[in-house]
């Protein structure tokens, strides 16, 4: 969504009057209902490493113009891979203890938390947790900060530093309009052909994850991976090898913004400094970014020819 000028003079006036009181709240309201959120369940015993779910993330984000053919490289498995800023999500192979010839293979991205880091430690609030469970940004918002990438348990978060002007935070968006405006699945749970990855309400899945563990006890650990982790989160993980071993890290049941809305508290609270640098950032970087829109945006009503 593009900013128009009553918002930039909003935003001015809100940044001014922040300078002038020198106290920046930095605690977020109440979190959204997340009572009928949605989620996904990893199933890494079925993952097989076919990279379908890289492929149609890829396509679905038009992240790159690689073809599909690229995707069929196995090579990649040789080096440890992390989420970029034009790859979504990727999968990586661990050693399987029980069988060396059979690796076990972990799908990585954003985990959408239910009370998201990188949501409490940004200050412009241009990440939002909604109540479908997704973790969606809003670039307009972005004054580059950084604070999410240092936030997230998870390092997923990326930054375009190759793009000089206009530099983003990229990370899975949930297929976000996939799942709310289209009524379809996220691109690489439509793409999984092993049906590793299952689309559903959270609560939902919890349950269908508790049953399958009960059904083949021999099969996982009994640990439903994102149930309770950092207070929980929307993408949730059965393992047949124990998660310390895994690529998920071992995290507390404690939500994180706790900890990064009382830091920030202390910062902000009595500090003027930071608020002057970031709300000039923001206004230096909001005005430049409309002067551009300008520039190719056809006139309102409103403006002179």
């Amino acid at each position: 969504m593009k900013i128009n000028r009553r918002k930039f003079l909003f935003t001015a006036s809100a940044g001014a009057s922040a300078l002038v009181a020198g106290n920046a709240v930095a605690s977020s309201p109440k979190g959204p209902d997340l009572s009928d959120a949605f989620g996904v369940l990893v199933d890494t015993t079925y993952c097989i490493g076919c990279r379908k779910c890289e492929m149609g993330c890829n396509e679905s984000n038009k992240l790159t113009s690689l073809p599909k053919t690229a995707f069929e490289d196995k090579s990649v498995f040789k080096d440890h891979r992390r989420p970029k800023e034009d790859a979504f999500t990727v999968v990586n192979a661990l050693p399987n203890p029980k069988n060396e010839a059979n690796p076990i293979y972990y799908k990585v991205q954003c985990m959408h938390c239910n009370h998201a880091a990188c949501v409490s430690a940004c200050i412009v609030g241009a990440l939002e947790k909604t109540r479908e469970g997704a973790v969606t940004y809003n670039s307009w918002e972005c004054i580059g900060c950084r604070y999410c990438m240092v936030a997230c348990p998870f390092q997923v978060p990326a930054y375009e530093y190759s793009n000089a002007f206009t530099p983003r935070v990229r990370k899975c968006t949930f297929c976000y309009e996939r799942i709310t405006a289209e009524n379809k699945r996220p691109a690489c749970v439509e793409n999984c052909p092993n049906e590793a990855l299952t689309f559903g309400k959270r609560n939902e899945l919890i349950t269908l994850a508790r049953e399958k563990i009960s059904r083949t006890p021999e099969r996982y650990i009994d640990h439903i991976y994102g149930e309770h982790e950092i207070g929980g989160t929307s993408w949730l993980y059965l393992s047949g090898i124990d998660f310390s071993k895994s690529e998920l890290p071992t995290l507390d049941t404690k939500a994180i913004p706790e900890l990064t809305e009382s830091i920030q508290h202390g910062i902000f609270k009595s500090f003027v400094p930071p608020v002057a640098l970031y709300g000039l950032l923001g206004l230096v970087m909001l005005s430049q970014r409309k002067s551009h829109s300008d520039d190719n945006d056809p006139p309102s009503h409103g403006d002179k020819k």
